[in-house]
């Protein structure tokens, strides 16, 4: 070891400064306690002993690798290794001492008076090392406190303490907490690192006004609490908007993972506000279902299907394929996959389900063992205004992808479903119900793979969905317009609902049933004025006043309210509280394999002023449109 140190001067230098520190706390010890006359009183053995104590020093820390940290960067922790290899120092020398002089010479305070001189020796010289390094410390000594937004901060936890602990650190730290409110009353009047605690967020006015008086109002409200719902958050939206102050929350432990900043705040979303807690999720289930497998994913580089991507490769399966029929969507997800999961296995295959020879292909050539099947038209007034394609999409698309399911003996096919399959008014509602009846026609004949349906309302930022519509319309300005008042929508985070769509299939796969519908539980609806309010109000303005909203009148295919199953289907519980399990129905093979072939055949000649009364013998509760609004 003191071979090595020989190599490196700063080590050397280091611990010819600690032998030295060391002889003389000695010597300095006996001089506070003697004054001069110790050069007599203590002549016999003073500079014998600090020779000594040095090299007893210098063992205690060697031993406790002292000398391989860094001087600059000196913390606390640090300091209680020397002081700990000090004490232990003291403790054999003055052992030793006490055989030696049998306490002749030797005051009995010594030993103290030592200890005391030496932590004064070590520690010193190196916080004047880390004090001189920090630039920050030495730059806010010169010029002062820099100016700061002043924020109160929602939840007094660990990353509010790393917040404030790094604004006094860093000089060039934009915010300054003047306050911190919490739930917990235990925590209310009490401090960390000197910002107050005031107290519950129901008393969040009284403090905000309270700050106000004092003349500390802060400019931001910044979240802390990642687990805050969405009533919490709806307060605080109306307090800030109230004292005219923006919310933003710090970012999550997996966002600072990902190299962002302590200070890197976020504005608040409105998946934030709308979002519920996160539920338990059965990971290992999860994983069980997809490790090892081959797996194919349909319309891969869509809203849904990306996020299937994502989530599955994390589960480490064996190969994963990725069909889809945009170019670009295509590159953009095997890019991204590219950089998630470089050693996994991957296909990226330009492909429609409406191509039955080149899907027939896909799977004889990568034998999936797990299909997830979200290739989909899903835009209502499109596909009133289409009928035709969303038809052969959504139907023929979906049929193709179940055979070849079935003929290449896949153990499981999910199928990504929607909540306008249920009593549907619109081409795509009902198209997607027909889908769901033929898996669960394959399965009623006794088929090999098992079919999973997943059932689901809207998806915040998906392609097409209304969030990116309001934003896009509060960006000019307004206004933002809304078919109907009384409207509502169920809604999730794609995130969320691809999540419960693995954990549904995970269930799906414990099931003795063949054909299995989940419905998962998407919390209360939410209006969708309230929601174009909510989001105004997230941009610091008001509804109404400052942003108009207009309602334009439903558009054909729409209803105000969406369901999640059907009364027949006896919903039941599932051992996940978000997900349910509806009961499917039985079949006539014959009369669906008549319909559905009449109702494509029709598709393909683009026959449209049929196709809607055929989709009805298909679908028998399908609500059709009036002559007026029909294409």
């Amino acid at each position: 070891m003191i071979a090595r140190l020989t190599r490196l001067p700063m080590n050397v230098m280091a611990v010819l400064h600690d032998c030295l520190m060391g002889a003389i706390s000695f010597v300095l010890a006996l001089y506070l306690r003697l004054g001069l006359r110790f050069l007599g009183y203590a002549r016999e053995y003073w500079q014998e002993g600090a020779v000594v104590f040095a090299f007893l020093l210098l063992l205690t820390l060697l031993y406790f690798r002292t000398y391989r940290r860094v001087w600059r960067y000196t913390s606390l922790n640090d300091l209680l290794v020397i002081a700990r290899g000090g004490t232990i120092a003291l403790a054999l020398f003055y052992v030793g001492m006490f055989f030696v002089v049998q306490q002749q010479g030797l005051p009995r305070s010594m030993p103290l008076l030592h200890w005391m001189c030496l932590m004064f020796c070590l520690c010193s010289s190196r916080v004047l090392v880390r004090v001189i390094s920090d630039r920050a410390l030495l730059q806010r000594l010169v010029s002062g406190t820099p100016v700061r937004i002043p924020v109160l901060l929602v939840g007094a936890n660990p990353q509010a303490e790393m917040f404030i602990r790094e604004s006094e650190r860093s000089v060039d730290f934009p915010y300054q907490a003047i306050g911190l409110i919490d739930e917990d009353a235990r925590q209310q009047g009490r401090e960390i690192h000197h910002v107050r605690i005031y107290g519950k967020l129901a008393e969040l006015e009284y403090i905000l006004t309270k700050l106000q008086r004092k003349g500390r109002l802060p400019q931001r409200l910044l979240l802390t609490d990642h687990s805050l719902g969405r009533e919490a958050l709806e307060k605080l939206l109306a307090a800030a908007t109230a004292h005219n102050l923006t919310l933003a929350r710090l970012p999550s432990l997996t966002e600072l993972r990902a190299g962002e900043r302590v200070h890197d705040v976020h504005p608040i979303a409105v998946e934030d506000i709308l979002g519920r807690p996160q539920v338990a999720l059965d990971r290992n289930a999860m994983r069980a279902l997809v490790a090892g497998k081959r797996v194919l994913i349909t319309g891969a580089g869509g809203s849904i299907g990306s996020e299937l991507v994502r989530q599955v490769a994390g589960y480490g399966p064996a190969e994963l394929l990725l069909y889809e029929q945009s170019e670009y969507a295509l590159y953009e997800i095997d890019r991204e996959l590219c950089g998630l999961a470089p050693n996994l296995v991957r296909h990226a295959t330009i492909g429609d389900v409406r191509d039955n020879e080149q899907l027939q292909r896909s799977f004889a050539r990568f034998k999936p063992e797990i299909v997830f099947h979200a290739a989909a038209i899903k835009h209502v007034p499109l596909s009133e205004s289409n009928p035709d394609q969303a038809i052969l999409t959504n139907i023929l698309g979906s049929k193709q992808v179940a055979d070849a399911c079935v003929a290449h003996g896949v153990a499981a096919m999910v199928q990504i479903s929607t909540d306008k399959a249920v009593n549907p008014t619109s081409v795509m509602g009902a198209s997607k119900r027909a889908a769901e009846i033929y898996c669960q026609m394959l399965a009623q004949d006794g088929a090999p793979t098992r079919f999973i349906t997943v059932r689901f309302g809207n998806v915040l930022n998906s392609a097409g969905s209304v969030v990116p519509l309001f934003q896009k319309q509060l960006a000019a300005g307004g206004p933002i317009t809304v078919t109907h008042k009384d409207m509502v929508r169920y809604f999730m985070t794609i995130a969320e609902a691809v999540q419960l769509v693995l954990q549904a299939a995970a269930l799906g796969s414990t099931q003795p049933e063949r054909a299995q519908i989940f419905v998962l539980d998407m919390g209360a609806p939410v209006r969708i004025e309230e929601l174009a309010c909510q989001m105004i109000r997230l941009a610091g303005l008001r509804p109404y006043e400052d942003v108009a909203i207009e309602f334009t009148g439903l558009r054909p295919g729409e209803k105000l309210f969406e369901e999640l199953f059907y009364d027949a289907e006896n919903l039941g519980a599932t051992a996940h509280q978000s997900i349910r399990l509806a009961q499917a129905r039985s079949v006539d093979r014959v009369q669906i394999l008549r319909a559905i072939g009449d109702l494509l055949h029709a598709a393909r000649a683009g026959e449209v002023q049929q196709l809607r009364a055929l989709l009805k013998s298909v679908v028998h509760e399908y609500q059709l449109p009036d002559a007026s609004t029909a294409a």
